[in-house]
């Protein structure tokens, strides 16, 4: 069944709901919602209120088949996979599940029968604060392919109450504002308390003065609170659940006895404190932070693991088929506390030996590293654990104990490797690593690009990977072209669809078909108009949520991200920057252009925030310029989250992927880019090096330094060179730092003067900007050439299906996980 092929009733016979209409009369899905959910006339309901109305009518379709797919991975005993993150970035849910549930006709007959406003409807919906960048988006791309491919899986997640943070700005600096997306009820969870599990701790914790004592050894305990959420198959066929945890404090806990200091489950959501679920990633430049980040994750795996454990236990008796019935996915090092968690499990719960329940840990553990930054290779104070989870570190000992006797066997003499090996760091302060433990602890450690990969294998942990070769692999990332191109782009997708099918939306490899289309001067025209269509969208709904004005026939000229110095924000301004010198001697010389930039600084980290501040800086000196303006146009979008992307990433001409070279793991907004017919001004880092493999180096723009060319001048390298030899960089630094971008805030960016000369430029932004200039100056020559500028578009377009999320779960499905479809009855 085709979306284009039902009728609203037969879209609802297919999904079981029998002859109940969605609209129109008294016992219809929406109508009744209105009713007797809210007790209210539908004729005088708010918008919040239809939409609650029209996603519970959404999820009522979906109910039966999703019952029907737990009924069947329970019936067949299926082995399933199971993928714990830290974040799940899914956006909005409703828009998503109508698009995957084929529901468009019966929707767009039901908003023209109530005149109901459908933009307006989906504007209600604010992005689930379950994620912040790259990793939380993969794990939902992830989950919808596994869905979409009819894999017996489930995510699993915890349900924050406020998400990161909302941001603003506020004089050109980010502010940090609460993010309270579960102010309203959610239409789409689920609550089990039923299946509510207990987690046990060595500690209780107190309050004082307004702050949290820890009180080691005496015990106590968090409950977890399963939420689930459908996620929707494309087509229908199949909606498995991601499942999310709150804390909750026991149900004996006693309050008067809160005073006196006996306290348990001091982060539990019923305290009118910060609890344990209510925020995302907790200011780690504290203590305090630090610790609940680490509780978090340990709460977690522990909730999944027992959850999933259950689950094993009521199908099967016999704990050697634990690899057989389960995949355990750990996305990152977040939840490798996996390891010690079921090796806790098997020895103390299920009374196995140790090399039994070491074997049976492994083979149902995998771990994806996400990256080679030092810094996010996260490593506990081994304090921590003697405090909090006692047995846990007993057992981390005994796994580095006999990880080290082999060590000493295999290579030895060398007390060097040994060292690097350990999961156990020494020095003033004794420290756990987690990713040591995470790849010495699974059968399987993957990177996420070819280059990450290789760099893992020959750099980051070479002596593991010498001694397990065999584990590691590289699973390239992939995004869902469900939400990212059929849904975000319906202009673009539309004019696929009409000269290569539908395919392409369940196989993306399809979109090969679209090439020889770039030679076609129609499609090309096709192309431009779908393109200009989308700016045009965009521009209006930038004016009326902002009041600010782009003009759509500017290029678009993207950079969206989270805001980090290996990222190369500063790098991008300085660019502006250099085109901004140029244009006050030349200003007829230049298309114009809009840049937009997005994204968020972790509030503990300073450089990124000014770096922030610099680009609404150079955004107002620019504004202010009358030489600028009409030519140069810098946004900052503030609060970049799923939704936004949904609509800027199809606007966009132009995609910069300018991380230094051996620091991006793969990146992923680079291929919603591709795939939505932007081009790519990038180095060759992450996947950027995979796409121009497929698209061919002629259809992007590749500037900078290698990774090797990285790595080897870091010995030499001295960024006053490039201040003094190249005339356009010293320009268009002494412009900076003369103040002319803060003259009522003179100094202010000194810091930016201190990392790009005096610290030594880390990230080599002077080593990169000149051959950053040239490939926009070949990029603007190119958009002179409409024809030609379509035709390097659409050939990117028909190049993106590698960088299908559906192909990467494929290969984690047959190489990892070995788990295969189970079509739902």
């Amino acid at each position: 069944m085709t979306t284009s092929a039902a009728s609203p009733s037969e879209l609802l016979r297919h999904y079981g709901c029998g002859p109940t209409p969605f609209v129109g009369t008294e016992n219809a899905f929406y109508e009744r919602h209105l009713l007797f959910d809210r007790v209210i006339d539908p004729k005088v309901a708010s918008a919040r209120e239809r939409f609650e109305a029209f996603s519970r009518s959404v999820r009522d379709i979906l109910a039966q088949r999703w019952v029907q797919t737990k009924t069947t991975y329970e019936g067949t005993n299926a082995k399933r996979i199971y993928y714990l993150s830290m974040e799940f970035l899914i956006g909005r849910s409703l828009a998503n599940n109508v698009t995957n549930l084929l529901l468009d006709p019966l929707v767009q007959h039901a908003v023209q029968e109530k005149s109901i406003d459908w933009l307006e409807l989906l504007e209600q919906e604010p992005d689930a604060g379950l994620g912040n960048g790259g990793l939380g988006r993969l794990a939902a791309c992830f989950l919808d392919s596994m869905a979409t491919m009819q894999l017996p899986a489930m995510g699993y997640g915890l349900r924050y109450e406020y998400g990161m943070f909302k941001q603003s700005i506020v004089d050109g600096w980010q502010k940090e504002n609460p993010d309270n997306w579960l102010r309203d009820n959610d239409p789409w969870e689920i609550a089990r308390p039923h299946e509510k599990v207990e987690i046990k701790l060595n500690v209780s914790f107190e309050l004082k003065a307004g702050n949290f004592h820890v009180i080691p050894h005496r015990p106590s305990s968090l409950i977890g609170i399963p939420f689930d959420r459908p996620v929707v198959g494309y087509g229908g066929k199949t909606i498995n659940t991601l499942r999310l945890w709150a804390a909750a404090a026991p149900d004996y806990f006693d309050f008067q006895q809160f005073g006196t200091g006996d306290f348990v489950g001091a982060l539990g959501e019923t305290l009118q404190a910060e609890s344990l679920t209510r925020v995302l990633y907790p200011d780690d430049s504290t203590t305090v932070g630090q610790g609940l980040r680490f509780l978090q994750e340990y709460f977690l795996v522990a909730c999944s693991l027992a959850d999933l454990v259950r689950r094993f236990q009521r199908y099967n008796t016999d704990w050697s088929m634990l690899p057989e019935k389960v995949a355990i996915q750990l996305n990152d090092t977040h939840p490798s506390m996996a390891v010690a968690e079921l090796m806790r499990i098997l020895l103390d719960d299920a009374h196995l030996g140790w090399d039994q329940a070491w074997d049976l840990t492994k083979k149902a553990l995998a771990y994806t590293n996400h990256t080679l930054l030092p810094e996010a290779l996260e490593k506990w104070p081994a304090a921590w654990f003697e405090i909090l989870l006692p047995r846990h570190l007993e057992i981390i000992y005994g796994i580095n104990r006999r990880l080290l006797d082999e060590v000493r066997v295999r290579f030895p003499g060398d007390e060097g490797r040994v060292e690097r090996v350990s999961l156990v760091e020494e020095g003033s302060e004794r420290k756990i690593r987690m990713a040591n433990l995470a790849i010495v602890g699974t059968h399987s450690t993957n990177g996420v690009a070819a280059v990450h990969s290789k760099l893992l294998r020959t750099m980051t942990v070479k002596d593991l990977a010498e001694m397990f070769p065999e584990r590691f692999s590289n699973k390239t990332n992939g995004v869902t072209p469900r939400r990212w191109l059929l849904e975000a782009n319906p202009a673009l997708s539309g004019a696929i669809t009409h000269v290569i099918g539908e395919r392409w939306i369940t196989d993306l490899s399809q979109l090969n078909e679209l090439k020889p289309f770039s030679e076609d001067q129609y499609f090309r025209e096709v192309f431009l108009t779908s393109k200009r269509e989308a700016k045009a969208q965009f521009a209006n709904w930038l004016k009326a949520t902002s009041g600010q004005i782009v003009d759509p026939d500017t290029i678009f000229d993207c950079q969206v991200k989270r805001i980090h110095e290996y990222k190369r924000q500063l790098l991008n301004a300085l660019r502006i920057v250099v085109v901004y010198n140029r244009l006050r001697k030349n200003p007829d010389q230049m298309v114009p252009r809009t840049f937009f930039f997005a994204g968020k600084a972790a509030p503990a980290y300073r450089l990124a925030k000014l770096i922030i501040k610099f680009i609404n800086n150079l955004a107002d000196t620019i504004d202010a310029d009358p030489v600028a303006r009409g030519r140069i146009k810098i946004i900052f979008l503030p609060e970049y989250n799923v939704s936004l992307a949904e609509r800027l990433i199809p606007a966009s001409d132009v995609s910069n992927q300018i991380s230094t070279a051996g620091y991006e793991a793969s990146g992923t907004s680079n291929m919603k880019f591709m795939m939505n017919g932007a081009l790519t001004v990038g180095t060759r880092d992450g996947a950027t090096i995979e796409m121009a493999e497929e698209a061919g180096e002629e259809n992007m723009f590749l500037f900078g330094l290698t990774v090797e060319e990285v790595e080897n001048s870091r010995a030499w390298y001295d960024p006053h060179w490039h201040y003094e030899n190249e005339p356009e960089t010293r320009a268009a630094l002494d412009l900076i730092f003369s103040d002319h971008f803060s003259r009522n805030e003179p100094g202010i960016f000194a810091p930016l003067r201190d990392t790009l000369l005096t610290m030594g430029d880390h990230y080599m932004h002077l080593a990169d900007l000149t051959s950053y200039c040239q490939a926009h100056e070949r990029l603007g020559a190119l958009y002179a050439d409409p024809g030609e500028w379509a035709r390097k578009a659409i050939l990117n377009v028909a190049s993106s299906g590698k960088f299908s999320s559906d192909r990467t779960i494929g290969e984690y499905a047959a190489e990892i996980w070995k788990v295969e479809a189970c079509p739902v009855r």
